[in-house]
């Protein structure tokens, strides 16, 4: 049957006409009307509806129509608040604020001691103003009347019989036991002289015998009846006197509600709380003055996990948001919101923190942006991408050109937050240019941070930029004067091992790492090493994976051809390779004999020769090839010391000329005297004539070919070894010049008679037996 007439209820409320849509029913004991949740259908906001069936109830109507009456008329913060009353033919309604009962909490014991006094407190200054301000008595306080708010106050409620004392008919006189379950409640006075017995007693007896009550049913979970009054089991010590005193037997004797609240603000008293002294405190916060917050903050700092959730949220948090916004209240508000908000779900997060958040980012107070970077961590997960990305990073973008170091730092330290909320857009653009600002800022601590900060950011960064900013900071790091920075960068590349390939590890890190190998710091000098190690091994281990060779495969050709006498790869002597290179470039520069007088050709094919070396001829008449044709052996130099001038030049091009024109920038000149500098082609021993050519209206002779000798012919070394023997002892360590050199062409082209060279002597060319002396000279 009651089902049937809750549904009927809803189907009133759910009309076209009725503006609140009715949810789930609420249950509630000793009470005469039926509690809904519900919305209100113009803007979706939560509120509860005590519903009232006419039809069903007809003898409490008029406990009804009271209580429509006073919910209307009376205004307190300790009262249910009233949004509308609405009456129909059928039901009456009242619209309030939503509400749950207080006894679902009561009968779970689920309330804390702190929560019961602060909930006791509020009560009892309610009762306080009915009492004395409105000379009313309520007549039915108990915990079936009390109900918790959401910010979860407990506010007071179950007007059926509340009357004004100065009222005649009052109609607690006439409906006073309609009340459900009044025999349980009602005070000793009243049972045995009715109602009318409150008028010959103090106008607020009835409701502090009521008030006793309610304080042993929060403590113990129910009351039963008449012989639970009075006991203190589990009512708190420093209550029990007073609570006594509210039970007693005689009205007279009874502690008024007023008194009550006396007794418990008084030093020491029960209701000298952090709970209820922030409460209090709470709705003047921002005509506080400074010393005033500060208190008041410590307050907060005091308040326990357990006190409730509900209350911060809507009470405090509001007030403390208003006093950091408008009333100046400083980082230590700042702090306490944070705490606050970190119970608060992401939907209550975005609707009540965020937009003061974004609003606070735009603060130029120094100490309140240090105060929201130091508690970014707590609020990031939080905020939307978008937000921080949009509304939040460009102000706080400010505090890396900051003139204060400390904000400079925890903008830097605060990148570590936000990372995963920016675009890649934004880190790789404006993020990486500040970056790059704090990393030469003249804090150590700041370069420092910024070093960590690039490194723990390295996966963020794009793949086009990560490598060269990376390679650029920390290599910069590991030069930084401050021995953290050093570490800083070592740790920061060790971190960043994955992020380089091969060839920048081995070109471009090592040779940074190497840079402090030899720290003045052992801290730097161990960690180098460390890092060393890290990056050799990837890299050895990449170079296993490579081919033993990148040259092209050896042609047949090439294969065939005669290695040289001496100086070759199996030469294991200290000099066996500097005269394999001699040999073999000489080899390589002059290929093979040219052909012979009488026409014959070479066996073996020129090799290929590059097209900006011109082929320069010489011919020697001091000696004539009557051998057949074979591959030339250059000769080989005395190992004594010998000019410039006097070494045979070869064939080089202009590339490999830069390239030992760099070597010897880089190494310095190493001469022995002022005469090794001179490198004239009359010095040279193996100049020769040029050979004229037909006349053709201008000057027959040729321009000085720019090398001394080529494959053209086979040079007169009989010739000159017999000079070399003729001379051997008095000469000095290098050769002498020749007697008659050839002089240059000028530059215009005029011809110069050479002077008659002295005539060709005969000399034994036939070789000489291996125990004769070969010629070569003395080492000294």
């Amino acid at each position: 049957m009651d089902f049937l007439k809750s549904a009927v209820a809803s189907a009133i409320a759910k009309g076209s006409s009725f503006p609140y849509s009715l949810g789930d029913r609420v249950d509630i004991s000793d009470s005469i009307w039926t509690l809904h949740n519900a919305t209100k259908r113009e803007d979706g906001s939560a509120c509860s509806i005590f519903t009232f069936e006419i039809a069903a109830n007809k003898s409490r109507l008029p406990l009804a129509r009271n209580a429509v009456r006073k919910s209307r008329t009376l205004r307190h913060p300790g009262v249910i608040k009233v949004l509308d009353t609405i009456e129909t033919e059928t039901n009456l309604y009242i619209v309030t604020e939503r509400v749950v009962p207080l006894s679902w909490h009561v009968k779970r014991r689920s309330l804390s001691e702190e929560t019961s006094k602060w909930g006791l407190y509020t009560v009892a200054s309610t009762l306080k103003f009915i009492n004395d301000d409105a000379t009313s008595v309520h007549g039915a306080v108990r915990a079936s009347s009390i109900y918790a708010s959401e910010s979860g106050e407990w506010k007071l409620g179950g007007f059926d019989v509340l009357s004004s004392m100065n009222d005649e008919d009052a109609i607690i006189y006439t409906y006073g036991s309609l009340v459900p379950d009044s025999a349980r409640y009602t005070p000793p006075e009243i049972a045995k002289g009715g109602w009318d017995a409150i008028k010959r007693h103090p106008l607020s007896a009835v409701d502090s015998y009521g008030l006793g009550i309610l304080v042993y049913e929060v403590f113990n979970g129910s009351f039963s009846g008449g012989d639970q009054v009075g006991r203190t089991t589990n009512i708190p010590p420093s209550m029990q006197q007073s609570y006594k005193r509210l039970c007693t037997a005689n009205p007279k004797l009874r502690l008024s509600a007023a008194h009550f609240v006396d007794q418990g603000k008084r030093h020491g008293g029960f209701f000298r709380t952090p709970l209820i002294a922030m409460a209090d405190d709470i709705e003047s916060l921002g005509l506080k003055s400074d010393a005033e917050r500060e208190e008041f903050i410590n307050q907060l700092d005091e308040l326990s996990d357990d006190f409730p959730e509900e209350f911060f949220k809507m009470k405090v948090l509001p007030e403390l948001l208003k006093s950091v916004e408008f009333g100046g209240g400083g980082p230590r508000v700042l702090s306490a919101i944070m705490k606050i908000g970190a119970k608060l779900t992401p939907d209550e997060y975005n609707a009540r923190l965020t937009p003061v958040i974004v609003r606070l980012f735009g603060n130029p107070d120094r100490a309140l942006r240090v105060c929201l970077l130091d508690n970014l961590p707590l609020m990031i997960d939080n905020l939307p991408q978008k937000i921080v990305n949009d509304k939040i990073f460009p102000p706080m973008t400010s505090g890396f050109t900051d003139i204060a170091p400390m904000v400079r730092e925890q903008t830097v330290k605060a990148v570590l937050c936000v990372i995963n909320k920016l675009s890649d857009r934004t880190i790789n653009g404006e993020l990486l240019k500040f970056l790059a600002r704090t990393a030469n800022d003249e804090q150590p601590g700041i370069r420092t941070n910024t070093t960590i900060c690039l490194g723990r950011i390295a996966k963020n960064l794009g793949q086009g930029s990560r490598t060269k900013v990376l390679i650029a900071a920390f290599s910069r790091s590991l030069r930084d004067p401050f021995v953290h920075a050093r570490n800083a960068g070592l740790l920061a590349l060790g971190a960043t091992i994955d992020f380089f390939t091969e060839e920048d590890c081995a070109t471009k890190i090592l040779p940074a790492i190497c840079l402090v190998l030899l720290d003045r710091e052992k801290m730097i000098r161990d960690q180098a090493n460390k890092t060393l190690d890290q990056y050799l091994q990837r890299i050895r281990n990449f170079s296993r994976t490579m081919p033993d060779t990148a040259l092209p495969p050896t042609s047949s050709a090439e294969s065939t051809k005669e290695p040289a006498r001496m100086g070759d790869s199996n030469d294991k002597s200290w000099a066996g390779w500097a005269i394999s290179s001699f040999t073999n470039k000489l080899a390589t520069a002059d290929g093979e004999i040219q052909p012979t007088a009488n026409g014959a050709k070479p066996a073996e094919a020129e090799g290929p020769r590059s097209a900006s070396v011109p082929r320069p001829t010489m011919s020697f008449p001091s000696a004539k090839l009557n051998s057949p044709k074979q591959t030339l052996r250059p000769a080989a130099q005395p190992l004594g010391r010998r000019s410039v001038s006097e070494q045979p030049a070869l064939v080089t091009t202009d590339h490999d000329e830069q390239e030992q024109d760099d070597v010897f920038d880089a190494w310095g000149a190493i001469d022995d005297d002022d005469d090794n500098n001179k490198d004239t082609q009359e010095d040279d021993p193996f100049s020769a004539p040029a050979p004229s050519r037909p006349s053709s209206g201008i000057s027959t002779k040729p321009k000085p070919s720019p090398v001394p000798y080529d494959d053209g012919g086979e040079p007169d070394f009989a010739g000159w070894l017999a000079a070399q023997s003729k001379t051997k002892k008095t000469l000095p360590k290098g050769l002498s010049k020749p007697s008659t050199p050839i002089s240059r062409a000028s530059s215009r082209g005029s011809e110069v008679k050479p002077k008659p060279a002295a005539p060709a002597k005969k000399i034994n060319t036939k070789p000489k037996d291996d125990e004769e002396e070969d010629g070569w000279g003395a080492w000294d």
